[in-house]
């Protein structure tokens, strides 16, 4: 233990980080395999404030494959890397065991403890379900910037997604598909039960109505079950996401629920598909604040200038 941060690596199983001396944890990164219905991959749960309140749900009766905060593919060029039934066009939601597939652990190249920070990298290895691999993923998962003043701290996702097959792969969701606004892909976050009709904010936008916008960030504050306050998570777009070319528009569009449930995803295949050519690399780094209290634009933005990429 050093500083602000304590870690604990359960190995094959979890790692968990707390803040030093208060017997909080954070956050607990599993990576042990789960059930092969639900697309086996690491996740974050739970996902704490510094109150140490919960901010995230897991296996939830109506998405038993939604689990805390992780990367998943709705639609992998035909295969189903995020669980359950797979929506197919001018069918609806499917159950077909047979496109479900994994992101498989294979090693840690980091899982280090610094003075204010906790540094893991991860190799992963993406399958359909026949098991060969499509595609190897470098992650990085680092928690910093623990405030107290401000009752927050920062946890930033980093994924690079190399395509290992002959041809592209081919990334989309029930949107590309065809239904309308369902185009969750990439990382994705379920919030508590309780946090169903919780405020959702952007730069220039606030409620439902910001689906399938782009925005550089998106903020969702909820109010607790058990316990007097709210919460607010804000996801924020790394500024090299931004890759699409000379219009500078950015790639990501958000997916963002409150109502049945509160979910938010960047993500990268809302309304067209993204082409992965043999042997390219998708890159993304995403920022979450995971702060107490139900902040406004002004807090946000504030915040988020103390944290410079």
């Amino acid at each position: 233990m050093t500083g602000m941060l304590d870690l604990v690596h359960r190995h094959g199983d979890h790692i968990a980080v707390s803040v030093a001396g208060s017997g909080v944890e954070l956050l607990r990164y599993v990576y042990r395999p789960e059930a092969a219905w639900e697309a086996p991959k690491p996740y974050i749960h739970p996902l704490r404030t510094l109150s140490d309140r919960v901010v995230t749900d897991y296996r939830p009766n109506d998405h038993r494959w939604h689990k805390g905060l992780q990367l998943t593919a709705s639609h992998l060029s035909g295969q189903n890397l995020w669980g359950g039934n797979t929506y197919v066009r001018g069918e609806g939601y499917q159950p077909l065991p047979e496109r479900v597939g994994s992101m498989a652990h294979r090693d840690f190249d980091e899982v280090s403890l610094r003075e204010d920070c906790v540094a893991v990298s991860e190799r992963l290895t993406w399958h359909p379900h026949s098991g060969e691999p499509w595609a190897d993923e470098l992650r990085g998962i680092e928690v910093h910037d623990v405030d107290p003043g401000s009752g927050s701290w920062v946890l930033t996702w980093s994924s690079a997604v190399t395509n290992r097959r002959d041809e592209p792969l081919r990334f989309g969701s029930p949107t590309t598909e065809g239904r309308d606004g369902a185009g969750y892909t990439g990382l994705f976050w379920r919030g508590p039960r309780a946090f169903r009709d919780g405020r959702i904010l952007t730069p220039d936008g606030e409620g439902p109505e910001v689906m399938g916008r782009q925005a550089p960030w998106l903020a969702f504050s909820g109010e607790h079950d058990g316990a007097d306050g709210h919460a607010t998570l804000v996801f924020a777009h790394a500024p090299e996401n931004d890759h699409t070319g000379a219009d500078g528009a950015h790639p990501a569009h958000w997916f963002v629920r409150n109502d049945p449930f509160a979910a938010v995803a960047p993500s990268f295949a809302f309304h067209d598909e993204l082409v992965l050519e043999p042997g390219a690399t998708l890159t993304r780094r995403y920022r979450v604040v995971v702060a107490d209290g139900a902040w406004d634009r002004a807090r946000i933005t504030a915040r988020l200038a103390q944290l410079p990429w």
